[in-house]
């Protein structure tokens, strides 16, 4: 009887190192984000996949890029020595985040020195179509406190004319389905070192200086 149940025993144990080791052999998960493609007959929650049930080989699931409800990004009109590379335009077409951000960075054009204002802050709010297209113009939902309205005027302008002159974008398949839709706000910060405006006298008494 005993001899029986290790026969038993012996044999399950077999079977579950074959079972690894045809698992092993399949190679690492290709799925990124742990997400383990499965067939809809399986009985433990799985991802949809793209191919059929009655295919053999595993299939990666349709799942969508982890990216936020709101891609925010910051451009600085002078960025800094060590994030050059990040303000070059890519020469492919844009396949990633990272390159959407150095495009659009790339595309702004602030206003002259003359109009400009030293240390203005302005943020805006869009969305692209898949064709690199935007939808609808640029919505304003930030600005500096206290700056006059010709001000805030200019720098609308220029980051319209910055965003109108590189569109469209030239996305990927991928990165265009993914981004269709999705809010993206900009934050403009114009760090320039601008030249301080010469001040008028105040007006003296009447008479004699």
């Amino acid at each position: 009887m005993l001899r029986r149940i290790a026969i038993c025993l012996s044999l399950a144990v077999l079977a579950l190192g074959l079972a690894t080791a045809t698992n092993a052999q399949q190679g690492v998960n290709p799925v990124p984000f742990a997400h383990t493609p499965c067939s809809v007959l399986d009985n433990e929650p799985c991802t949809p996949s793209t191919c059929s049930v009655f295919n053999h080989g595993p299939c990666l699931p349709e799942i969508d890029y982890p990216y936020g409800e709101n891609l925010q990004l910051t451009i600085l009109t002078v960025p800094p020595q060590d994030q050059a590379e990040k303000y070059r335009k890519p020469d492919h077409d844009l396949n990633t985040i990272g390159d959407l951000f150095a495009a659009l960075r790339t595309c702004w054009s602030p206003p002259p020195a003359d109009n400009a204002r030293e240390g203005m802050q302005m943020s805006v709010r869009f969305s692209f179509k898949r064709s690199g297209e935007m939808i609808g113009a640029p919505r304003l939902t930030f600005a500096t406190k206290g700056v006059p309205p010709d001000t805030r005027t200019t720098y609308l302008n220029a980051i319209n004319a910055s965003l109108k002159q590189c569109l469209p974008l030239k996305f990927s398949s991928g990165l265009g389905g993914a981004l269709a839709g999705r809010p993206i706000m900009i934050r403009y910060v114009d760090n320039r070192e601008l030249p301080k405006t010469a001040e008028r006298p105040a007006d003296g008494p009447p008479g004699k200086p």
